[in-house]
């Protein structure tokens, strides 16, 4: 049996002309105001984006969407409504039945209300069985388009990170359109 290394080098070598990745400078899409952009883009998908008001808590805006929630997970400090910390969990099937996580990313996406996250938590299954999500960003940290995002994980060090934008939802079943059937049902994200 070949190991992973002849299977590589066996690739390689059938492998033709190498190209350097291209200058990807193009002239993409620019909003001018990015904060409206991206919570319309946010809620096309399904989700909801909420502007912090100066004096407002965060907890206070969280149980507002969510007060029917019982099992809430965090792992922010400030986030005091949490009813858990999801890193004092050994095992990952723990988290099921979270009725909510709350967690914080990186950065958001205009256009198309994506959120940019990596693991800040124990078990990165967080943030896809917990019902609804909660993601808090920086209102600044609101890029125009994919490619700035992409330049902007450029020297990153994380080992997971996904664009999270809107609940999960799927129609590939009969083509009825499922909601949570790979992720959260609802998200909601709070730009601080």
């Amino acid at each position: 049996m070949s190991s992973k290394n002849d299977i590589l080098s066996a690739i390689r070598s059938h492998t033709g002309k190498r190209y350097d990745m291209p200058d990807l400078t193009l002239d993409a899409i620019v909003y001018e105001d990015k904060i409206a952009q991206f919570a319309d883009a946010l809620q096309a998908a399904g989700g909801k984006a909420v502007l912090l008001q100066p004096g407002e808590d965060v907890n206070d805006i969280i149980r507002r969407h969510f007060p029917d929630a019982v099992r809430i997970a965090s792992n922010l400090p400030d986030i005091t409504c949490a009813t858990f910390n999801p890193d004092d969990l050994v095992d990952p099937r723990e988290l099921n039945n979270t009725d909510l996580a709350i967690v914080e990313g990186h950065f958001g996406v205009a256009e198309n209300g994506a959120v940019w996250i990596t693991r800040q938590v124990k078990h990165k299954a967080l943030y896809f069985i917990s019902n609804s999500l909660v993601m808090l960003i920086d209102r600044e940290a609101i890029v125009n388009n994919m490619h700035e995002a992409y330049k902007r994980t450029e020297g990153m060090t994380y080992d997971f990170g996904a664009f999270i934008s809107g609940p999960s939802k799927t129609a590939d079943i009969e083509q009825a359109l499922v909601f949570g059937a790979h992720g959260p049902v609802g998200v909601l994200v709070i730009l601080k």
